[in-house]
């Protein structure tokens, strides 16, 4: 779905600022994506887990200058967040502190960093002050047309993260060691998810509601809109299946090809 109008919406995020001579190398060791070597003013997504690769938050990592990250999640699991960082610290010479700002998308062109979180050229900012904006719920079709999970609906602390496909976006397998790593990459390198987060055509779905292949529970649904839904799907149902919710037809959407 493309849009060719230039639109700001107001996102419901979460701050939290890592400042400090050990700041890069404390975040290094803690998150699951390398980012020791953003440059100021660039972003990268991340994953703060569990010994056991349980999410703890997604996160979006912000380097503002040289000793100074900000880490941007949900607006529910800022203090989540800044709480796991203060308890790891130790002697790491680097600050921890929640940050009052707001969070703001522009969709079409803009200033900030680039979200790809909605299928669309967008660039997230965040500002002290309150911008007229309009609500997150518009972007709710962009998201999900999208297959961008989100926490409370297709993330929460009993997914792993290559179940909702953040292995291929929030995960490097090539840095040193961070909570949680060797889990992802057992999985990675010896197994496969049993179920994986995909996109549905479907005229009619709720969260919540059970998916179907003949008798056979595969998947329920997270998030939906008239047309469109979110759902863990278990691995074995091919791409051509035909799909029961409701007793409505369902199919899964596959992407276009890249050009």
């Amino acid at each position: 779905m493309a849009t060719t109008t230039s639109t700001l919406y107001r996102l419901h995020r979460g701050y939290v600022a890592v400042s400090g001579p050990d700041a890069s190398e404390f975040l290094e060791r803690m998150v699951s994506n390398e980012v020791a070597s953003l440059e100021p003013g660039e972003a990268r997504p991340a994953l703060l887990l569990t010994p056991k690769s349980r999410i703890i938050a997604p996160l979006r990592v912000v380097r503002e200058d040289g000793d100074s990250f900000l880490l941007i999640t949900d607006a529910a699991l800022a203090e989540v967040v800044a709480s796991a960082l203060r308890r790891a610290r130790f002697a790491a010479k680097c600050e921890i502190e929640l940050k009052p700002y707001r969070g703001y998308l522009q969709v079409g062109s803009g200033e900030g960093i680039r979200n790809d979180d909605y299928g669309v050229e967008a660039f997230e900012s965040w500002a002290e002050e309150e911008r007229a904006a309009a609500e997150q719920s518009e972007l709710e079709r962009l998201r999900i047309e999208a297959g961008t999970p989100v926490w409370g609906r297709e993330l929460d602390e009993t997914i792993l993260p290559a179940e909702a496909g953040l292995d291929e976006t929030h995960v490097s397998f090539t840095k040193g060691c961070y909570p949680g790593q060797e889990p992802i990459a057992r999985l990675h390198y010896r197994g496969q998810p049993n179920r994986r987060l995909r996109v549905l055509e479907v005229e009619d779905a709720r969260p919540g509601d059970e998916i179907f292949l003949g008798e056979k529970a595969v998947g329920r649904v997270t998030s939906a809109v008239p047309g469109r839904a979110l759902a863990y799907i278990r691995r074995e149902v091919s791409d051509d299946a035909v799909l029961q919710i409701g007793g409505a037809e369902a199919r899964l959407h596959l992407p276009s090809p890249r050009p």
